[in-house]
Protein backbone atom coordinates (compact mmCIF):
# COMPACT_ATOMS: atom_id res chain seq x y z
CA UNK A 1 0.00 0.00 0.00
CA UNK A 2 1.59 3.72 -0.79
CA UNK A 3 2.08 6.12 1.87
CA UNK A 4 -0.73 8.39 0.57
CA UNK A 5 -3.36 5.48 0.92
CA UNK A 6 -2.03 4.76 4.25
CA UNK A 7 -2.24 8.08 5.31
CA UNK A 8 -5.78 8.28 4.02
CA UNK A 9 -6.72 4.87 5.87
CA UNK A 10 -5.37 6.67 8.94
CA UNK A 11 -6.97 9.55 8.17
CA UNK A 12 -10.41 8.08 7.99
CA UNK A 13 -9.86 5.96 11.09
CA UNK A 14 -9.67 9.54 12.94
CA UNK A 15 -12.39 11.02 11.45
CA UNK A 16 -14.46 7.58 12.78
CA UNK A 17 -13.09 8.05 16.64
CA UNK A 18 -13.97 11.98 16.34
CA UNK A 19 -17.54 10.91 15.60
CA UNK A 20 -17.37 8.73 18.62
CA UNK A 21 -15.55 11.70 20.74
CA UNK A 22 -16.63 14.72 19.53
CA UNK A 23 -15.44 16.51 22.50
CA UNK A 24 -11.90 15.81 21.54
CA UNK A 25 -9.50 18.47 19.70
CA UNK A 26 -7.90 18.06 16.46
CA UNK A 27 -4.67 17.92 18.68
CA UNK A 28 -5.68 14.91 20.01
CA UNK A 29 -5.57 13.12 16.71
CA UNK A 30 -2.39 14.68 15.83
CA UNK A 31 -1.01 13.75 19.03
CA UNK A 32 -2.14 9.91 18.78
CA UNK A 33 -0.68 10.07 15.01
CA UNK A 34 3.00 11.11 16.60
CA UNK A 35 2.55 8.39 19.14
CA UNK A 36 2.08 5.77 16.29
CA UNK A 37 5.21 7.44 14.23
CA UNK A 38 7.12 6.77 17.46
CA UNK A 39 6.47 3.33 18.15
CA UNK A 40 7.53 2.83 14.57
CA UNK A 41 11.30 4.35 14.98
CA UNK A 42 11.54 2.19 18.13
CA UNK A 43 9.59 -1.19 17.24
CA UNK A 44 12.41 -0.51 13.64
CA UNK A 45 15.71 -0.38 16.00
CA UNK A 46 14.54 -2.80 18.61
CA UNK A 47 13.71 -5.95 16.49
CA UNK A 48 15.44 -5.92 13.37
CA UNK A 49 18.94 -7.32 15.25
CA UNK A 50 16.69 -10.39 16.57
CA UNK A 51 15.67 -10.98 12.37
CA UNK A 52 18.52 -10.82 11.14
CA UNK A 53 19.95 -12.80 14.02
CA UNK A 54 17.26 -14.94 13.00
CA UNK A 55 18.03 -15.67 9.53
CA UNK A 56 21.70 -17.31 10.52
CA UNK A 57 19.92 -19.56 13.18
CA UNK A 58 18.00 -21.03 10.55
CA UNK A 59 20.82 -20.90 8.09
CA UNK A 60 23.22 -23.27 9.30
CA UNK A 61 23.29 -27.75 9.33
CA UNK A 62 20.98 -27.73 6.57
CA UNK A 63 23.24 -30.07 4.70
CA UNK A 64 24.47 -33.33 6.73
CA UNK A 65 26.63 -34.22 4.17
CA UNK A 66 26.62 -33.68 0.01
CA UNK A 67 27.20 -36.67 -0.27
CA UNK A 68 25.07 -38.91 -3.04
CA UNK A 69 22.16 -40.97 -0.84
CA UNK A 70 20.26 -44.00 -2.20
CA UNK A 71 17.18 -43.91 -3.50
CA UNK A 72 14.87 -43.74 -0.51
CA UNK A 73 17.26 -44.02 2.30
CA UNK A 74 16.07 -42.03 5.12
CA UNK A 75 17.87 -39.87 7.66
CA UNK A 76 16.46 -38.06 10.61
CA UNK A 77 18.29 -35.69 12.81
CA UNK A 78 17.78 -34.38 16.68
CA UNK A 79 19.58 -31.00 16.26
CA UNK A 80 20.45 -28.17 19.16
CA UNK A 81 21.25 -24.77 17.82
CA UNK A 82 22.90 -22.38 19.73
CA UNK A 83 23.70 -19.07 18.75
CA UNK A 84 25.79 -16.53 20.28
CA UNK A 85 24.83 -12.91 20.73
CA UNK A 86 27.12 -10.18 19.53
CA UNK A 87 27.77 -7.11 22.14
CA UNK A 88 27.15 -4.50 19.49
CA UNK A 89 23.53 -5.86 18.83
CA UNK A 90 22.29 -5.67 22.18
CA UNK A 91 21.87 -1.87 22.54
CA UNK A 92 20.99 1.57 20.93
CA UNK A 93 20.91 4.94 21.61
CA UNK A 94 17.78 7.07 21.62
CA UNK A 95 17.28 10.79 21.59
CA UNK A 96 14.59 13.40 22.52
CA UNK A 97 14.96 14.71 19.17
CA UNK A 98 14.52 11.30 17.57
CA UNK A 99 10.80 11.44 19.08
CA UNK A 100 7.54 13.85 18.24
CA UNK A 101 5.40 12.49 20.94
CA UNK A 102 7.57 10.43 23.88
CA UNK A 103 10.42 12.55 26.15
CA UNK A 104 12.54 10.82 27.83
CA UNK A 105 12.18 10.98 31.48
CA UNK A 106 15.08 13.34 33.19
CA UNK A 107 17.42 12.99 30.23
CA UNK A 108 17.97 14.13 26.94
CA UNK A 109 19.39 10.80 25.22
CA UNK A 110 19.47 7.00 26.80
CA UNK A 111 21.08 3.79 25.94
CA UNK A 112 18.10 1.08 25.83
CA UNK A 113 18.39 -3.14 25.08
CA UNK A 114 17.19 -4.60 21.91
CA UNK A 115 15.06 -7.41 21.23
CA UNK A 116 18.47 -9.07 22.06
CA UNK A 117 19.74 -6.99 24.88
CA UNK A 118 19.27 -6.65 28.60
CA UNK A 119 16.58 -5.84 30.79
CA UNK A 120 17.33 -2.41 31.83
CA UNK A 121 14.69 0.30 30.80
CA UNK A 122 13.93 3.77 30.61
CA UNK A 123 11.03 5.63 31.08
CA UNK A 124 9.55 7.65 28.31
CA UNK A 125 6.78 10.08 29.07
CA UNK A 126 4.22 12.21 26.60
CA UNK A 127 0.88 14.31 27.20
CA UNK A 128 -2.44 13.12 25.01
CA UNK A 129 -5.07 15.27 25.84
CA UNK A 130 -3.42 16.76 29.05
CA UNK A 131 -3.09 13.27 30.39
CA UNK A 132 0.45 12.03 30.82
CA UNK A 133 1.24 8.72 29.49
CA UNK A 134 4.23 7.20 30.92
CA UNK A 135 5.85 4.03 30.01
CA UNK A 136 9.13 1.58 30.80
CA UNK A 137 10.78 0.77 27.04
CA UNK A 138 10.53 -2.80 26.24
CA UNK A 139 13.12 -5.15 27.74
CA UNK A 140 15.56 -7.85 25.95
CA UNK A 141 15.88 -11.48 26.33
CA UNK A 142 18.28 -10.45 28.10
CA UNK A 143 20.92 -14.07 26.91
CA UNK A 144 24.31 -14.36 25.83
CA UNK A 145 23.61 -17.17 23.96
CA UNK A 146 20.03 -18.54 22.28
CA UNK A 147 19.20 -22.03 22.43
CA UNK A 148 16.52 -24.27 20.47
CA UNK A 149 16.71 -27.37 19.29
CA UNK A 150 14.80 -29.17 16.18
CA UNK A 151 14.47 -32.20 14.03
CA UNK A 152 15.52 -32.57 10.79
CA UNK A 153 14.83 -35.25 8.05
CA UNK A 154 15.35 -36.25 4.46
CA UNK A 155 15.09 -38.87 2.07
CA UNK A 156 17.23 -40.08 -1.02
CA UNK A 157 15.39 -39.58 -4.35
CA UNK A 158 16.07 -40.16 -7.76
CA UNK A 159 19.25 -38.99 -9.64
CA UNK A 160 21.45 -38.25 -6.55
CA UNK A 161 18.77 -35.66 -5.19
CA UNK A 162 17.68 -35.64 -1.73
CA UNK A 163 14.15 -33.83 0.02
CA UNK A 164 14.89 -32.18 3.38
CA UNK A 165 12.74 -30.93 6.22
CA UNK A 166 13.31 -28.80 9.26
CA UNK A 167 10.94 -28.73 11.71
CA UNK A 168 11.01 -26.81 15.62
CA UNK A 169 8.52 -26.41 18.36
CA UNK A 170 7.69 -22.46 19.53
CA UNK A 171 10.85 -22.25 21.76
CA UNK A 172 10.06 -20.03 24.48
CA UNK A 173 13.55 -17.07 25.41
CA UNK A 174 12.93 -14.38 28.18
CA UNK A 175 10.34 -11.92 26.46
CA UNK A 176 9.81 -13.81 23.84
CA UNK A 177 9.54 -16.92 21.34
CA UNK A 178 11.09 -18.03 18.55
CA UNK A 179 10.30 -20.96 15.68
CA UNK A 180 11.50 -21.92 12.62
CA UNK A 181 10.55 -24.65 9.75
CA UNK A 182 11.80 -25.41 6.30
CA UNK A 183 12.24 -26.93 3.40
CA UNK A 184 14.88 -27.87 0.79
CA UNK A 185 16.72 -29.90 -1.78
CA UNK A 186 19.89 -31.36 -2.49
CA UNK A 187 21.63 -32.70 -5.37
CA UNK A 188 24.77 -34.26 -5.52
CA UNK A 189 27.33 -32.86 -8.54
CA UNK A 190 30.28 -35.16 -7.52
CA UNK A 191 28.39 -38.11 -9.41
CA UNK A 192 29.70 -36.97 -12.68
CA UNK A 193 33.01 -36.87 -11.82
CA UNK A 194 34.54 -39.97 -11.14
CA UNK A 195 37.85 -38.92 -10.10
CA UNK A 196 36.19 -36.76 -7.18
CA UNK A 197 34.07 -40.23 -6.41
CA UNK A 198 37.43 -42.15 -6.41
CA UNK A 199 39.34 -39.64 -3.80
CA UNK A 200 35.93 -39.57 -1.43
CA UNK A 201 35.51 -36.15 -2.48
CA UNK A 202 31.48 -34.76 -2.18
CA UNK A 203 30.15 -31.68 -3.70
CA UNK A 204 26.71 -31.10 -4.04
CA UNK A 205 24.34 -27.82 -4.25
CA UNK A 206 21.14 -27.37 -1.83
CA UNK A 207 18.05 -24.77 -2.12
CA UNK A 208 16.08 -23.88 0.84
CA UNK A 209 13.09 -22.83 1.75
CA UNK A 210 12.06 -21.41 5.52
CA UNK A 211 10.11 -19.40 7.66
CA UNK A 212 11.10 -18.09 11.10
CA UNK A 213 8.60 -15.98 13.58
CA UNK A 214 10.36 -14.14 16.28
CA UNK A 215 8.14 -12.65 18.96
CA UNK A 216 8.74 -10.23 22.07
CA UNK A 217 6.75 -8.41 24.56
CA UNK A 218 6.63 -4.87 23.72
CA UNK A 219 4.78 -2.15 25.27
CA UNK A 220 1.74 -1.58 27.12
CA UNK A 221 0.08 2.02 26.83
CA UNK A 222 -2.72 2.99 29.29
CA UNK A 223 -4.43 6.03 28.16
CA UNK A 224 -7.85 7.64 29.34
CA UNK A 225 -9.46 6.24 26.52
CA UNK A 226 -8.44 2.76 27.17
CA UNK A 227 -5.10 0.38 26.37
CA UNK A 228 -3.41 0.57 23.42
CA UNK A 229 -3.11 -3.00 23.31
CA UNK A 230 0.31 -3.15 21.32
CA UNK A 231 1.67 -5.58 23.56
CA UNK A 232 3.28 -7.82 21.19
CA UNK A 233 5.80 -7.51 18.48
CA UNK A 234 6.66 -10.47 15.66
CA UNK A 235 9.12 -10.43 13.22
CA UNK A 236 8.43 -13.05 10.09
CA UNK A 237 11.11 -13.67 8.15
CA UNK A 238 10.98 -15.88 4.89
CA UNK A 239 14.14 -17.25 3.70
CA UNK A 240 15.28 -18.46 0.40
CA UNK A 241 18.38 -19.83 0.45
CA UNK A 242 21.38 -21.11 -2.11
CA UNK A 243 24.19 -23.41 -0.42
CA UNK A 244 27.72 -25.09 -1.67
CA UNK A 245 29.22 -27.79 -0.23
CA UNK A 246 32.27 -30.10 -0.18
CA UNK A 247 33.49 -32.75 1.57
CA UNK A 248 36.52 -35.50 2.36
CA UNK A 249 36.01 -38.56 4.41
CA UNK A 250 38.19 -40.35 6.14
CA UNK A 251 37.22 -43.60 6.96
CA UNK A 252 34.43 -42.84 9.78
CA UNK A 253 35.09 -39.05 9.75
CA UNK A 254 33.75 -36.72 7.29
CA UNK A 255 35.27 -32.93 7.22
CA UNK A 256 33.18 -29.93 5.20
CA UNK A 257 32.95 -26.88 4.11
CA UNK A 258 30.32 -24.34 2.22
CA UNK A 259 29.37 -21.30 1.22
CA UNK A 260 25.90 -19.86 2.33
CA UNK A 261 23.81 -16.97 0.16
CA UNK A 262 20.62 -16.59 1.59
CA UNK A 263 17.82 -13.32 0.86
CA UNK A 264 15.03 -12.80 3.32
CA UNK A 265 11.87 -10.77 3.49
CA UNK A 266 11.45 -9.14 6.76
CA UNK A 267 7.53 -8.58 7.85
CA UNK A 268 7.02 -6.97 11.11
CA UNK A 269 3.43 -7.10 12.59
CA UNK A 270 2.21 -5.84 16.42
CA UNK A 271 -0.15 -8.38 18.11
CA UNK A 272 -1.67 -9.64 22.00
CA UNK A 273 -4.90 -8.73 22.91
CA UNK A 274 -6.73 -5.48 21.45
CA UNK A 275 -6.95 -2.73 23.75
CA UNK A 276 -10.17 -1.11 24.93
CA UNK A 277 -9.28 1.54 22.58
CA UNK A 278 -10.54 -0.70 19.37
CA UNK A 279 -13.86 0.24 20.73
CA UNK A 280 -13.52 3.70 18.70
CA UNK A 281 -10.14 3.33 16.51
CA UNK A 282 -8.51 0.29 14.98
CA UNK A 283 -5.03 0.59 16.54
CA UNK A 284 -3.94 -2.38 15.64
CA UNK A 285 -4.73 -2.65 12.14
CA UNK A 286 -3.07 1.42 11.62
CA UNK A 287 -0.24 0.64 13.71
CA UNK A 288 0.31 -2.60 11.39
CA UNK A 289 -0.27 -0.36 7.93
CA UNK A 290 2.44 1.70 9.17
CA UNK A 291 4.77 -0.80 10.23
CA UNK A 292 4.43 -2.03 6.55
CA UNK A 293 7.55 1.24 6.11
CA UNK A 294 9.76 -0.65 7.78
CA UNK A 295 9.49 -4.00 5.65
CA UNK A 296 12.83 -4.79 4.40
CA UNK A 297 14.94 -7.25 1.66
CA UNK A 298 18.24 -8.14 3.09
CA UNK A 299 21.09 -10.88 1.36
CA UNK A 300 23.56 -12.49 3.41
CA UNK A 301 26.95 -14.81 2.42
CA UNK A 302 27.63 -17.11 5.28
CA UNK A 303 30.35 -19.17 5.23
CA UNK A 304 29.89 -22.91 6.97
CA UNK A 305 32.62 -25.92 8.47
CA UNK A 306 31.32 -28.82 9.78
CA UNK A 307 32.34 -32.07 10.76
CA UNK A 308 30.29 -35.88 10.88
CA UNK A 309 31.58 -38.50 12.63
CA UNK A 310 30.16 -42.21 12.21
CA UNK A 311 28.86 -44.93 14.53
CA UNK A 312 27.18 -47.73 12.38
CA UNK A 313 24.02 -46.29 11.62
CA UNK A 314 24.58 -43.05 14.13
CA UNK A 315 26.46 -39.86 13.12
CA UNK A 316 27.64 -37.13 15.16
CA UNK A 317 28.05 -33.63 14.16
CA UNK A 318 28.94 -30.04 14.71
CA UNK A 319 28.62 -27.03 12.54
CA UNK A 320 29.89 -23.30 12.86
CA UNK A 321 28.36 -21.13 10.51
CA UNK A 322 29.95 -17.60 10.72
CA UNK A 323 29.58 -14.13 9.08
CA UNK A 324 28.32 -11.31 10.64
CA UNK A 325 27.21 -13.69 13.67
CA UNK A 326 28.90 -16.67 14.61
CA UNK A 327 26.05 -20.02 14.83
CA UNK A 328 26.66 -23.32 16.35
CA UNK A 329 24.66 -26.98 15.40
CA UNK A 330 25.39 -29.96 17.23
CA UNK A 331 23.12 -33.22 16.24
CA UNK A 332 23.08 -36.73 16.48
CA UNK A 333 21.51 -38.09 13.59
CA UNK A 334 20.33 -41.91 12.77
CA UNK A 335 20.09 -43.81 9.35
CA UNK A 336 17.80 -46.00 8.40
Amino acid sequence: MRKSVKISVLLVAFLCFANKAKSQTSQTFEDIGHLLNDAILFSDQYITPATDAAVYQAASGWMTSPKKRKLWDVTLGLHSNVFFVPKRDRSFEIKNSDFSFFQIEGATSATVPTALGNDSQVYLVGDLDGEQIRLKSPEGIDQETVFYPYLQGSVGLWFGTEALVKYSTKTKLKKGDYQVYGFGLKHNFSQYFKVLEAKKINLAGLVVYSKEDISFDFISIPTQYGSLGINRLNGLVDTWQFQVNGSKEFKNFELMAGIIANTSKFKYVVGGDKGEIEDVIPLQEILNKKLEEIYKTKTNVIGEISGRYQIKKVYLQSVVGFGKFVNTNFSVQYEF
